[in-house]
């Protein structure tokens, strides 16, 4: 295959996986006494018992490293308030450590110490438990150490390179507001 052929079925095989809807979550750490952040929808519960996730980090991200190095991580899942959240910490060109956060209000997670951002609709605190090689990502599992929702709003969604919504009838289930650290 050419080049340009396989960029022509890359970028195929983006347009085709971006039909399929996801949430919007932000991955935080802390590395070498710093929070970091970034933002992922390659996201999925994996088991009940025990309570895993997982999340793909691309090899070339700057998280990457510092998720493994660091053996924790939390996830908030975004809300619909939430798309200049999710695209500062898209965006390659912004700043490390505490200046990542200037603009969004974090607790630490109760198990991890990692950033959890409380203006989500929910979160997870995670040891990391095993990392799988996958092309270009690697599939990290965490286990769920603690988690809750937070807010009673609607989730962020991503669909054909756009951020969404599920519309006005949606209405989460459960409490919101749940306190970090609060268990459920």
């Amino acid at each position: 295959m050419t080049a340009s052929a396989a960029d022509g079925r890359t970028a195929l095989f983006r347009r085709t996986a971006g039909r399929f809807p996801t949430g919007v979550t932000v991955v935080t750490t802390v590395s070498d006494g710093e929070p970091y952040g970034m933002t992922a929808n390659a996201f999925m519960t994996v088991s009940l018992d025990p309570l895993l996730v997982a999340v793909g980090i691309g090899l070339g991200a700057r998280g990457h490293d510092r998720v493994l190095r660091s053996g924790r991580f939390a996830v908030t899942v975004l809300s619909d308030r939430q798309t200049g959240t999710a695209r500062r910490f898209a965006d390659p060109a912004r700043p490390v450590g505490a200046a990542a956060f200037a603009a969004d209000d974090w607790t630490a997670g109760p198990a991890t110490g990692c950033p959890v951002l409380p203006d989500g609709v929910g979160w997870f605190d995670c040891s990391v438990r095993d990392a799988h090689p996958a092309g270009d990502h690697t599939l990290v599992i965490g286990r769920v150490e603690d988690f809750g929702p937070l807010t009673g709003e609607r989730p962020l969604v991503f669909v054909d390179g756009s951020f969404t919504a599920p519309d006005t009838s949606f209405s989460p289930s459960g409490p919101p507001g749940a306190r970090i650290g609060a268990r459920t």
